[in-house]
């Protein structure tokens, strides 16, 4: 189907402020929506000063600010539901305030979802199940990664399972997005890294996704644009905040594709890597990637090549656009030594045909350009063993 035939709405419902120390308006924009807050963070944004940043400007705005810093990488049901007693326990909550990477901003929506919903996460496992108005809250990214900033879904794991649950809602979206490149120059240069890895594959599976459509293709095309430019530059220059403003930028644009669009094959095959080796997620998808763009490449072939224009890389050896960009991705996880193979991430060979059935059952997969089976998952663990 053309893309100029499709009916496409798009919501433009989200303030974002963009800019050095845009984390200063955090008290501001927080004082327009209520006067207490529950601020949601994790341990490492204290050890980096932000969450004083982020105190001093809400102090200011004369906002009640209750910190519940519990949440983990890939949170669980378990840290949704200690966030929601914790913010019990300092009623009333007018305003939600996620300040940290994708695992904090997709806790800090799961609260939300409980705290004015009820119930448990599992009820809200899919789109639109929130039949209650959802507080007001805003978002404040440390890393240049997920984009969750940009969502309306909220990805918790089951504590037990590992199953990953994306719980989504319009009135789950964060009303104010405040983007501050100063907030990531204190990552470690590995965690930028896979960071930025993540937010390039969400931007080249968003642009050839089956739900892609001009929006989400005009947002996926300028984020991978601002991605590979500024992916080297930070981190081998991690003071050079003009190149953190693109990726954070970049990142943000990747979100807004997947939130008007969806992701493809390296995602289904992630989720299983992650749920069962607890391999990171940046890394998980970064091994499969290569190997998924070379799979759609007889499918999208065209696509890719607007990818390759957008970040002047040429054609390698041959003439297929895929394979330049696959090359690329292997070279950028080679130059900051990203593992390249699930071998490498210590990931059993004998499981695969496991791990193949159980990407077969993600909704990611679905979206994918080139329909892919159990069979064809099967041959791209194998690719990437």
């Amino acid at each position: 189907m053309s893309l100029h035939n499709q009916n496409v709405e798009i919501d433009f419902d989200m303030r974002v402020v963009f800019g050095d120390n845009a984390i200063d308006h955090l008290g501001q924009r927080t004082r327009d929506l209520g006067r207490r807050v529950l601020l949601v963070t994790d341990a490492g944004i204290t050890k980096a000063g932000h969450l004083q940043r982020a105190l001093s400007s809400l102090r200011k705005a004369g906002a009640a600010t209750f910190v519940f810093d519990d949440v983990e990488e890939n949170p669980t049901t378990r840290h949704v539901e200690a966030g929601v007693r914790f913010a019990k326990d300092h009623t009333p909550i007018d305003v939600i305030i996620a300040l940290g990477g994708g695992s904090v901003m997709d806790c800090a929506k799961g609260i939300n979802f409980i705290l004015t919903n009820g119930g448990k996460m599992e009820d809200y496992w899919g789109f639109g199940k929130a039949s209650k108005p959802m507080l007001p809250s805003i978002g404040v990214p440390t890393t240049a990664g997920t984009g969750s900033e940009a969502l309306s879904y909220a990805l918790i794991s089951h504590p037990e399972t590992h199953q990953k649950m994306a719980c989504g809602d319009k009135k789950a979206r964060f009303r104010v997005v405040i983007l501050d490149p100063t907030l990531l120059t204190t990552a470690p240069k590995k965690v930028a890294a896979v960071a930025g890895i993540d937010a390039i594959a969400h931007a080249i599976e968003s642009y050839v996704c089956t739900k892609r459509n001009l929006f989400s293709q005009m947002f996926a095309r300028e984020a991978w644009r601002l991605l590979s430019a500024s992916y080297e530059v930070v981190l081998n220059d991690p003071d050079d905040l003009e190149a953190w403003g693109n990726m954070q930028l970049g990142a943000h644009l990747a979100g807004m594709a997947i939130e008007n669009s969806m992701l493809g094959a390296a995602h289904a095959c992630a989720n299983p890597l992650t749920a069962r080796y607890g391999i990171t997620h940046g890394i998980a998808v970064g091994v499969m990637l290569p190997h998924v763009i070379r799979f759609n490449g007889e499918t999208v072939n065209g696509f890719y090549k607007d990818l390759v224009d957008a970040a002047n890389l040429g054609l390698g050896r041959t003439s297929s656009c895929a394979d330049t960009l696959a090359t690329r991705i292997t070279e950028l996880q080679r130059l900051f030594k990203l593992p390249k193979s699930l071998r490498e991430c210590h990931v059993d060979e004998n499981k695969l045909p496991e791990l193949a059935k159980e990407a077969a059952k993600q909704w990611t997969g679905t979206f994918n350009p080139r329909p892919v089976s159990e069979a064809d998952f099967l041959e791209l663990y194998k690719m990437a063993f």
